[in-house]
């Protein structure tokens, strides 16, 4: 076997989104931090359209002019965190993941979500074991920052020809176009086919399953 048919072929998944369905958790929990705070709510649209940033960033996008942000930040990740019992996973991740590690891929997630949030989500529907890395908002740059993917593929060996992103985010297409990768949108998550297409994803998926269309096995 030549050394370049040892380098993996490397997908990078998204979470919230992309393998959970946590919008409308992470909706409320936003709304209901800055309720908490005395503040007014920002309306879902505005919420919809920061999913995908670190937390951080997304507070400091929805309220550029308050000092208060880390008490926001806090305030959300109690709620939040009181609401993961009803979260779940798209129809079909767990039998495409399957599949798609039969098929000789490797996987990675490349998230805005805390490490110990993005863990517990790992655990709860035993999905360890799937991802061979994981890069999360306390570790890296927000996204549309590349160094999520680029640290992956470094840590995997994985090049940029042979790698690529899944997610609904425009800050996820955004990501891949600056670590200079592939990608491929899910419309089941915050953003239209039309806007990811238009930033950067190749082609877009309407269910999970769809994606084994865009990996054909490796090991035959």
């Amino acid at each position: 076997m030549s050394r370049d048919a040892e380098k993996p072929h490397l997908i990078l998944f998204d979470c919230d989104g992309t393998l959970t369905d946590s919008h409308g958790a992470i909706v409320n929990a936003m709304q209901q931090a800055f309720i908490s705070c005395g503040l007014e709510a920002p309306d879902g649209a505005a919420v919809n359209s920061i999913i995908g940033l670190s937390l951080q960033a997304a507070i400091v996008t929805l309220a550029p002019g308050l000092s208060s942000h880390d008490v926001i930040a806090e305030a959300y990740r109690q709620h939040y965190l009181a609401s993961e019992e009803g979260l779940t996973l798209y129809p079909g991740v767990v039998e495409t993941l399957e599949a798609l590690k039969q098929r000789g891929y490797w996987m990675a997630v490349v998230t805005g979500k805390s490490k110990r949030g993005l863990l517990r989500v790992l655990e709860r529907f035993e999905l360890q074991d799937y991802f061979y890395a994981v890069r999360t908002a306390d570790c890296c740059p927000s996204k549309p920052h590349p160094a999520m993917a680029l640290e992956c593929m470094q840590e995997l060996g994985a090049e940029s020809s042979r790698t690529t992103l899944v997610g609904d985010a425009l800050f996820d297409m955004q990501m891949a176009t600056a670590a200079q990768i592939k990608a491929i949108g899910v419309s089941f998550g915050v953003e239209s086919a039309e806007a990811l297409c238009a930033t950067g994803a190749y082609s877009v998926v309407d269910d999970f399953p769809a994606l084994l269309e865009h990996f054909p096995p490796l090991n035959m």
